[in-house]
């Protein structure tokens, strides 16, 4: 994620912060179907979107896409207004808990990089309206993805969220691909 001013950001203890987001969506293969994309935090692996802090010298939209780029490799077309924001509390690597607000930006995903900078740290999964909006822990996210894609979210079906896969179990799964596969060359 970008920092604005060397990783510090402006205001008093206690303010509430803000940081940019995009909203990836696409329309599902042969369908008029949305699709989100939800990527894992690094930290706590758990499902969101491709958030960061404002950057200097760049429109919020703009952070918004390059956060998407950075975090999931993606191009697209970005909204260059908010349609929501929600918030959260973002742990620091000295332990403590900031209250963020976090400004969303829809971005129509046009293109897919075959690498990108965060590229190993994170999971990319692309998922239906429903399933994103379920996925997400923070209750404000959840009904802001809802409202995007104009879907209505059971009210008796409210599961926890799908831990996204650690990093250990990637890399497993990885090798069990390529140890399936010489194994399939001998």
């Amino acid at each position: 994620m970008s920092d604005t001013a060397g990783g510090k950001q402006a205001g008093k203890s206690g303010q509430r912060r803000r940081q940019v987001a995009a909203l990836p969506w696409r329309a599902a293969a042969g369908s008029t179907e949305l699709e989100i994309l939800l990527v894992s935090s690094r930290e706590t692996r758990r499902w969101v979107i491709p958030k960061g802090w404002q950057m200097k010298g760049k429109p919020d939209h703009q952070a918004a896409a390059q956060e998407a780029y950075e975090e999931a490799g993606l191009d697209g077309r970005i909204v260059d207004k908010p349609i929501g924001d929600y918030p959260y509390l973002k742990r620091l690597k000295s332990g403590a808990a900031r209250p963020v607000t976090v400004d969303v930006y829809p971005l129509q995903v046009t293109g897919e990089h075959a690498t990108w900078p965060e590229k190993g740290q994170r999971t990319l999964q692309w998922m239906s309206p429903v399933e994103a909006a379920l996925a997400v822990q923070e209750p404000e996210l959840r009904d802001l993805i809802a409202r995007f894609a104009k879907v209505e979210l059971p009210a008796e079906e409210r599961p926890a969220p799908a831990p996204a896969p650690t990093p250990v179990r990637v890399a497993l799964q990885r090798l069990r691909r390529r140890v399936t596969a010489l194994w399939g060359r001998r």
